[in-house]
């Protein structure tokens, strides 16, 4: 039973989104702080893709805490491969927003003008760590739980 406690409906799970949702929503608040985001399409995708991520990990932390309230973790084949092909989706989504907006927030500093205030790439930076924070945590469930379909 073990192998169990890192599955859909457990503390472990309910855990891992609750830090989805608060690295995804300090990552997006970082952001949209600075008006001047719409100017650069990766910064527009770092905020779409975190606008996606809150809710579906909003809505499996609910399913997770009523699962550990009530003391029965999720056990279906199905419902676990819809769970791990949204992880894998959102998971492989944001790596890309926070890698594209890494780049940019990298070589906006180096060009000549003030393309970025200091205050705006400060938290344009704060806002790409707490997006790779999201995914790291959005990758770890989505491996766990492939993990524990294929040994079931």
């Amino acid at each position: 039973m073990a192998e169990l406690t890192t599955s859909s409906g457990t503390r472990i799970s309910f855990t891992m989104r609750i830090a989805q949702i608060v690295f995804s929503c300090s990552s997006l608040l970082f952001m949209s702080l600075g008006v001047e985001f719409y100017g650069y399409t990766a910064f527009c995708y770092l905020v779409t893709v975190m606008g996606l991520l809150i809710p579906w990990s909003f809505t499996l932390a609910v399913v997770d805490g009523y699962s550990v309230l009530i003391g029965s973790p999720l056990r279906q084949p199905g419902i676990q491969m819809i769970i791990i092909i949204g992880d894998w989706v959102l998971s492989l989504l944001a790596l890309a927003a926070a890698c594209a907006t890494a780049g940019v927030i990298d070589l906006l500093p180096q060009l000549k003008g003030s393309h970025c205030p200091s205050n705006l790439c400060s938290r344009y930076q704060i806002s790409v760590i707490m997006a790779f924070l999201s995914w790291f945590h959005t990758a770890a469930s989505a491996l766990l739980n492939l993990w524990l379909l294929h040994s079931a």
